[in-house]
């Protein structure tokens, strides 16, 4: 019996596939996307995982099918972190690297643009640091997780929130 006759085993090399091309999807169209979820990002990822199911299972939508997937994703996912945290070339190439946004209240416009990140976006991001002011940042770093860190009065108050979409300014945590 050939082993990609099994469906089993073209369900675990088809998960396989989907789950690598979608890390490099995301990895080319910029780590601003993991973190920043607005309406048309959620129906986009929502739209994503429906598109690729039936790549993954194909016919095979019984119950034991859709573990076989599931189980390949977690197993693949922990193959990934572990290699990710062992490997730091492996991370930075599927992660990518931090980017300085701001310094010394001054923008790097060249790495905003680079993040496909908007002004309204890093003025939002540096209130919800409790900071009023880009000129009152001393450093603004889009983290390679798509949140944004904020250092300011002097280095010294440091915060790094998730950001929701479509918040009101939040308070600073103390």
């Amino acid at each position: 019996m050939d082993i990609f006759q099994n469906n089993y085993v073209r369900i675990i090399l088809s998960s396989l596939i989907v789950y690598l091309f979608v890390i490099v999807a995301i990895r080319l169209f910029g780590k601003k996307e993991l973190s920043q979820l607005s309406v048309i990002d959620l129906v986009f990822v929502l739209l994503i995982s429906n598109s690729v199911q039936n790549a993954m299972v194909g016919s095979d939508s019984t119950l034991l099918g859709g573990l076989v997937a599931a189980c390949t994703l977690f197993i693949v996912n922990y193959i990934f972190k572990k290699f990710i945290f062992r490997f730091p070339k492996f991370s930075k190439l599927i992660q990518g690297e931090s980017v300085l946004l701001i310094y010394n209240g001054k923008l790097n416009r060249a790495n905003i643009a680079k993040s496909i990140l908007t002004m309204n976006e890093i003025k939002e991001a540096i209130r919800e640091h409790g900071v009023s002011s880009i000129g009152d940042v001393d450093l603004a770093i889009l983290e390679v997780d798509g949140n944004i860190s904020v250092l300011s009065n002097n280095f010294k108050n440091r915060s790094m929130k998730k950001r929701k979409p479509k918040q009101g300014i939040s308070q600073r945590q103390g």
